[in-house]
């Protein structure tokens, strides 16, 4: 969600910030602003709007080697020129940047306003420079640790004080933090994507951790004033990862380049000599993974679609009972923790609240869990301890694409390694795993088929609601490819199974409302045939996602034909054509693609 940079150095920090804000454009942000500290005063600027419309209220030359910077998403106040970061205190010597949520502010704000107090503007994060300002304590770092006591809710701030420009003061609780660390200057992000350009060599802060950063190194500690030893790690992803590359949007990039991510997903995890897959961090041995009884799936978004075709793959291949379940509301119904149960986190930036707060809430009660994250040294995955990485290379785009894709090729890893440890045959793996390896090559192919797709979008844009329905493993992907539509489109989009239509949702059918039917050519193929006559019964337009084969026995008005794979990887392959769907519907629509209004790609607070 919100973004926050830091430098101090030697440099001129202000153009290092600003380009740091447009790194961090991806995550989502209504609002922009910038603080350097010089001859003890400090330089603020902010602005509604988009990294660009602050650069345009900067001086020409904004001195100072010592600075923060913020991109906000509204959670308090409206968006805003004041309810913009950095937020100080009253004699603005303290400024603040905060991603997080103070869950108390009301009450810290009526006591800070009873004491004399003025503010200027609505956010619960003007609460923190304040109380900082308050705290008598003789160092920034004591200050900061003062007003954090009084604080309840998530944060990861930076703050910088006037009179000391020559250190920045971070703290992380529920909300990302890296430290990236230079010759003799270092940095500050909520992102390691806002720090590859200058630095590989970063570290992630813990929860309840305090650092101090100078341009010639840092040190940390906990809230408690507890020193702690931190070893950095390296951003496996270079700058140039971050560039659109010819491309008109990051989405369309990162569909284009699920070939090569689909491939680093797989890679040196197929193990032929014994028909299984080989998957490092698992760190469970067979017999531990022959306690499973139950594999529980959470996540947010497109994570917990992803999810839903985990569980189907793990039932289908493994034979183990298994099912997805939203993050968001799991610690919230008291859930029951099993022992024999597997819970498995998805989140693509590791980072997500709900679903970092279901991990804590599953270990609390002495469950086992283990991530499935693309972000390496992310808070899921530290939480976790053990799991899969996707590999999958950064997500630039707001909308999930390849991420989703590797995501469910992880989840068939994971699959066909339970099913080989219990009864799967070595036959039933090794067709598998061809099916896995030719993956790339299909991707490829429906790639290709971009134009044809461009066309039936042109056809879907005009109307107002669209629906989406699939059949079993079927459906997850429906209700993927109208999450995608809805996101980006902002074309009214559901997902339904296709088995649930005649009980409800067939009142919604008329010839305005066009119908997207996921239907493979399987054994269910004859009675997705039955839902396209039960809605050409009533006028609906048709686009059938489907393989190559016979013509459709019902007319359609258009249809996508994929390749064929095996029946429980088909799935994957249908899920790509939604992509490029509802790219080119939002294309159509002149849409704010890699940005979508009201979303953040990374949710850091409930």
């Amino acid at each position: 969600m919100c973004g926050i940079v830091g430098y101090i150095g030697k440099r001129e920090a202000a153009p290092i910030l600003v380009e740091g804000l447009r790194r961090l454009e991806y995550r989502g942000y209504d609002s922009a602003g910038i603080a350097c500290a010089r001859n003890d005063k400090l330089s603020i600027y902010k602005s509604k709007g988009k990294v660009r419309d602050l650069e345009r209220s900067l001086p020409e030359r904004l001195k100072g080697s010592t600075g923060i910077a913020h991109t906000r998403w509204a959670t308090h106040g409206e968006p805003s020129d004041r309810n913009a970061h950095p937020h100080t205190d009253g004699s603005e010597r303290f400024a603040v940047v905060h991603n997080g949520i103070v869950e108390n502010a009301a009450q810290l704000r009526a006591k800070l306003e009873a004491s004399g107090v003025t503010f200027r503007s609505e956010t619960d994060s003007e609460v923190l420079a304040h109380l900082i300002a308050t705290v008598s304590a003789d160092t920034l770092e004591d200050r900061v640790r003062g007003a954090l006591r009084h604080v309840t809710g998530t944060y990861g701030l930076a703050v910088l004080d006037a009179e000391r420009p020559e250190i920045i003061v971070v703290a992380r609780n529920g909300s990302p933090v890296v430290l990236g660390i230079g010759e003799r200057e270092m940095f500050v992000a909520s992102d390691p994507s806002a720090l590859v350009r200058h630095t590989q060599s970063v570290v992630h802060l813990d929860d309840g951790e305090i650092a101090v950063i100078r341009a010639d190194g840092f040190e940390t500690s906990t809230l408690d004033g507890g020193a702690t030893a931190k070893t950095p790690s390296t951003i496996p992803w270079t700058d140039q990862s971050f560039d659109k590359e010819g491309y008109s949007h990051f989405m369309r990039k990162e569909i284009a380049e699920q070939p090569e991510s689909i491939r680093r997903t797989l890679s040196g995890r197929l193990e032929t000599r014994f028909q299984t897959t080989h998957i490092g961090g698992l760190e469970m041995a067979a017999r531990e993974l022959l306690e499973i009884r139950r594999v529980k799936i959470l996540g947010c978004g497109s994570a917990y679609i992803a999810g839903c075709v985990g569980a189907h793959l793990i039932e289908q291949m493994a034979r183990v009972p298994a099912n997805a379940e939203p993050a968001s509301e799991f610690r919230y119904r008291n859930p029951v923790i099993e022992q024999d149960t597997l819970y498995i986190a998805v989140s693509q930036s590791g980072e997500t609240f709900d679903t970092l707060a279901a991990v804590r809430e599953v270990k609390r009660k002495g469950g086992r869990v283990l991530g499935i994250v693309n972000a390496v040294g992310s808070m899921i995955a530290r939480e976790c301890g053990r799991g899969i990485y996707l590999h999958a290379g950064p997500e630039i785009a707001v909308v999930s694409t390849k991420t989703f894709t590797s995501t469910a090729v992880a989840f068939a890893l994971l699959a066909i390694h339970l099913g080989r440890i219990r009864d799967m045959s070595t036959a039933h793996g090794a067709r598998l795993l061809k099916a896995l390896e030719a993956l790339p090559a299909q991707v490829e192919e429906i790639l290709a088929m971009e134009p044809h797709i461009a066309r039936i979008a042109c056809e879907l844009a005009p109307h107002d609601n669209a629906y989406f329905v699939g059949r079993a493993s079927g459906y997850p992907i429906a209700m993927e490819g109208a999450l995608k539509l809805k996101e980006i489109s902002y074309l009214h989009a559901e997902a339904y199974p296709a088995s649930e239509l005649k009980h409800g949702p067939l009142a919604l059918i008329s010839p305005t409302t066009p119908t997207v039917v996921i239907m493979p050519r399987d054994d269910l193929f004859p009675k997705n045939v039955s839902t396209l006559e039960e809605i050409r019964a009533r006028s609906g337009p048709i686009y059938a996602i489907t393989h190559r084969g016979e013509p459709l026995p019902v007319p359609v008005n258009g249809m996508i034909e994929v390749p064929k794979s095996e029946p429980e990887l088909d799935p994957l392959l249908m899920n790509i054509p939604l992509q490029l769907l509802a790219y080119h519907v939002a294309l159509a629509k002149d849409r704010n693609i890699d940005q979508p209004r009201n979303l953040a790609k990374s949710v850091t607070v409930e």
